[in-house]
């Protein structure tokens, strides 16, 4: 799953009436009220995560523990109508590819030698067809 930080702290409240979801919103030196159209359960969505967000709930009910979250990859930007960036880890051995259309993909248990040899080959997309596309596990991680 693909996390995105997000900030509500300017949300003074949030009401529902009629199809539209109200957002009270401090704009600094003013307070503006505006109106989204937006179903019901909206609402009961953003009242779940608040409830969820500022209470103790060990114990409750079932979560999924974050234990630790990896440094992500550097990505080196690639000159290749096949890939925009790639990238490597060591220590995982895990290779990155930044695909043209956007998608990023992970490839498992690459070598160091491999990753050296695809940052270092005349043609990035000559080389992962041939050498990385059938023979490594990969996942999509975006």
């Amino acid at each position: 799953m693909k996390l995105t930080k997000i900030d509500l702290s300017n949300i003074l409240g949030v009401g529902h009436s009629n199809g539209h979801l109200g957002l009270l919103i401090d704009r600094g030196e003013e307070v503006e009220y505006i109106e989204i159209e937006a179903p019901k359960a909206a609402l009961h969505g953003l009242q779940g995560v608040a409830f969820i967000a500022n209470n103790d709930l060990s114990g409750s009910i079932e979560t999924n523990q974050i234990t630790s979250i990896p440094e992500p990859i550097a990505m080196l930007p690639v000159s290749s109508s096949m890939a925009q960036a790639i990238g490597y880890d060591a220590d995982s051995q895990t290779l990155q590819i930044e695909f043209a259309s956007g998608a990023v993909y992970q490839y498992a248990d690459v070598e160091e030698e491999t990753w050296e040899s695809l940052r270092d080959a005349d043609s990035t997309g000559k080389f992962f067809n041939s050498e990385i596309k059938s023979r490594y596990s990969s996942e999509r991680v975006d």
